[in-house]
């Protein structure tokens, strides 16, 4: 089962603003006449019930949007970019290379932008005004967004079943749901998770997870850990199956459970627990029953079932279902989680009129480099390829200081300074 994947996103460049100029014979002062470029492809994902696996984006595939097209004379506007949308299933989380969530799809439809197409430039026809009537410049289209993304796929269940491999959880999920669990007399019958739906009446029903069981040091990745623990962060309630003739001590292997669990993540101890004690149906000393009662009394449930003959389990889901029912309630009441929200801002309201952030270093070449995230991309909007484009790029340049900053480093007349891919000699 595929359920994290590394993949590449790379967003649409914008289209380049258009130099043009109106000739026609009946027009007096035609007048700047370029349109503006259109806007890049974007990536975002959308969750879809209808999607159960990540297996479409294995081996760290690439996804490229399209670039914005070019404007055009005429006033013509360059076509803005056709969008990508990548379906995930339903639990999907978006992280970024650093492990930050960066959305949470946690219900069909949910949508998150990943990468976003760059703006197109201006045309010449936007920079006309009554003291420039002939504007011999424009704007290039932004550059689109890289992004390594990982996609993680967590199960959204409302029970999660607990406990070492070969305890009965698959038994259970086959007598109390539909779902065709593999069932064996050997460890890690389970290796992938399977889903089941519980039904108490037709309006009253709720959905088990059984997940591959846990052994110690599951928490550090042994046996099947980590695609177990990964899973279970998403259960509502949590139905700890302990077989009491697996050993001789079963409260131990109850605690052994449940240390592995507050080593992946300490807060899964806060999750609702029921206890089901399985195999009654053979010889079980009733003292050893009465043992693991007493040590967890006031904590938490505890019932007596035989998963294989179907006893005790009515009680057992009619208490799980109002958990579940007690857990959503709760859920409710909760403030709108923030993650994947995204904040944008446009470039006037980020200088809000104050000089960008930026330095010159001396490189070892001897060269002068200016470093700022907010002056590349200025630099990346101007277009240079006519005399008043690159006028305008060393006007900016003045206006903010660079000339100072140069000469602070260092910089004579005549020494070579690099601005992105640019490069220009210094003139004091």
């Amino acid at each position: 089962m595929n359920d994290k994947v590394k993949i590449t996103l790379i967003s649409g460049k914008g289209g380049d603003g258009a130099i043009a100029f109106r000739h026609e014979k009946s027009i007096m002062n035609g007048g700047p006449y370029g349109g503006n470029g259109g806007r890049g492809g974007n990536i975002s994902f959308v969750a879809d019930n209808g999607i159960n696996t990540l297996a479409d984006f294995r081996f760290g595939k690439v996804f490229r949007a399209q670039d914005g097209e070019n404007g055009k004379t005429k006033l013509q506007y360059g076509k803005d970019a056709s969008d990508i949308v990548l379906h995930v299933p339903v639990g999907t989380v978006v992280e970024d290379e650093n492990g930050t969530p960066l959305a949470d799809l946690t219900h069909h439809g949910d949508t998150y932008l990943a990468v976003k197409g760059g703006r197109g430039g201006r045309g010449n026809a936007t920079f006309k005004s009554p003291v420039r009537r002939t504007p011999n410049i424009a704007e290039n289209g932004m550059p689109g967004e890289t992004k390594v993304i990982y996609l993680e796929l967590k199960l959204i269940a409302d029970v999660g079943l607990v406990g070492y491999p070969n305890v009965g959880k698959s038994t259970y999920l086959s007598k109390v749901t539909r779902a065709n669990a593999q069932i064996g007399d050997y460890a890690f019958t389970t290796l992938e998770p399977q889903l089941g739906v519980c039904y108490l009446n037709p309006d009253k029903f709720f959905v088990i997870a059984d997940l591959p069981g846990l052994i110690e040091g599951a928490s550090q990745g042994k046996g099947l850990g980590y695609t177990f623990l990964r899973h279970i962060e998403r259960c509502r309630v949590l139905l700890h199956i302990v077989d009491l003739k697996r050993s001789e001590d079963p409260y131990q292997d109850f605690v052994n459970i449940n240390n592995e669990l507050f080593h992946y993540r300490s807060d899964l101890l806060n999750r609702k627990m029921v206890i089901a004690l399985n195999k009654i149906d053979e010889d079980i000393p009733q003292e050893v029953i009465d043992t693991f009662k007493e040590k967890v009394k006031d904590k938490f449930d505890v019932y007596e079932i035989s998963a294989k003959e179907g006893k005790g389990l009515y009680r057992l889901n009619q208490r799980l279902y109002k958990l579940v029912n007690e857990s959503k309630e709760a859920e409710k009441k909760k403030p709108l989680d923030q993650i994947g929200q995204e904040r944008v801002y446009s470039a006037r309201a980020m200088d809000n009129g104050k000089i960008p952030e930026f330095q010159v270093v001396r490189r070892e070449d001897g060269y002068f480099e200016i470093l700022g995230e907010r002056v590349i991309r200025t630099y990346k909007l101007i277009n240079i390829k006519t005399d008043e484009g690159m006028d305008r790029l060393l006007a900016y340049l003045d206006r903010i200081g660079v000339d100072e900053k140069l000469r602070e480093a260092g910089a004579k007349t005549g020494d070579t300074v690099i601005l992105d891919d640019f490069e220009f000699e210094y003139y004091e």
